[in-house]
């Protein structure tokens, strides 16, 4: 609730609320969001660093037309694969979104696993208006994945522990950004969001069960087109350096592609990386105090909360 005054009365404006559905790959997050939006009058903000670019739709898991059962979905399929796609850009479009579906009088419900986007809105980060630093990314082009890696972390722990550790792009913004400021801005340097009041609500599964969907979901992937998706996307312009970029399926079927990985290698490989990055999502969101977690099963008790929220 905020207050504003004039001479002889004090208002009290409420909030806009915003639900935000959150937890590592695998975990039902889109299916639930979209249960909650046809439940409560919400519309979808997608929190996912890769679904933001076109034709990168089977790899990863970009919900379908069926499958948002009529709810409106923002910020998928908003720009090319070939451009890089930053968290402040991200934030930017976020913010308008939420100020377009909270003035039609509807619950915006930013939903993903890309802990740093949805912290850049929770937490209202500020983020560093860095310029790219041509001299020092010539120097860190010399570098090998596993030694950026380790510069990062040695410059800025906490990012380390959030930040895909195999994607060179990435891990060269950090340091740039590193480089500039210090470290990358963490939750106890934010100003915090005032304009808007947040429920977060975690999804979280024991982890031989996740190991087994996230198994089963590679599976599927590859029955429904996932190697030939990244190979269209080469022929049709993709570079294997950017495929390399985007991380985790698309970097290795391009290494399958290629031969670099055969086909025996290929699903215990893409399971492997796709575990350590759920590992790495639940660090980033085990931090923060005020999410509140659920099985995915538990819809009922999700309701509720949601609609204790919505009351207050």
């Amino acid at each position: 609730m905020r207050a504003w005054y004039n001479k002889h009365t004090i208002y009290f404006v409420k909030k806009p609320k915003i639900l935000v559905i959150l937890g590592p790959t695998a975990t039902g997050k889109s299916n639930l969001a979209v249960h909650l939006a046809q439940q409560y009058n919400g519309e979808v903000i997608s929190a996912d660093s890769r679904q933001v670019y076109r034709d990168l739709d089977i790899a990863t898991g970009k919900i379908t037309r069926k499958e948002m059962g009529g709810i409106p979905h923002h910020l998928i399929d908003i720009v090319s694969p070939k451009k890089v796609f930053s968290v402040a850009e991200w934030k930017d479009l976020a913010e308008k979104a939420i100020g377009d579906i909270a003035s039609r009088g509807k619950l915006p419900i930013i939903c993903g696993g890309t802990g740093f986007y949805i912290q850049s809105i929770v937490d209202n980060l500020i983020l560093p208006e860095v310029e790219p630093n041509p001299p020092l990314r010539k120097k860190l082009e010399t570098k090998s994945t596993p030694q950026l890696f380790a510069f990062l972390k040695k410059m800025d722990p906490e990012r380390a522990d959030s930040i895909e550790s195999k994607n060179p792009v990435r891990l060269v913004r950090a340091i740039e950004i590193a480089t500039a400021i210090g470290k990358v801005p963490t939750r106890t340097e934010t100003r915090g969001n005032i304009r808007y009041d947040f429920l977060q609500i975690g999804l979280t599964v024991p982890e031989q069960e996740l190991k087994d969907k996230i198994n089963d979901r590679i599976l599927t992937r590859i029955q429904k087109g996932m190697i030939r998706e990244v190979q269209k996307l080469h022929d049709r312009g993709l570079s294997w350096k950017r495929m390399y970029e985007l991380g985790l399926e698309y970097r290795y079927i391009s290494e399958f592609i290629k031969k670099n990985v055969s086909k025996k290698e290929l699903v215990p490989t893409l399971h492997k990386e796709i575990w350590d990055y759920a590992k790495r999502q639940m660090t980033w969101f085990k931090r923060d105090k005020k999410i509140a977690w659920f099985h995915p099963s538990e819809v009922v008790k999700i309701e509720k909360e949601v609609e204790g929220f919505l009351k207050m």
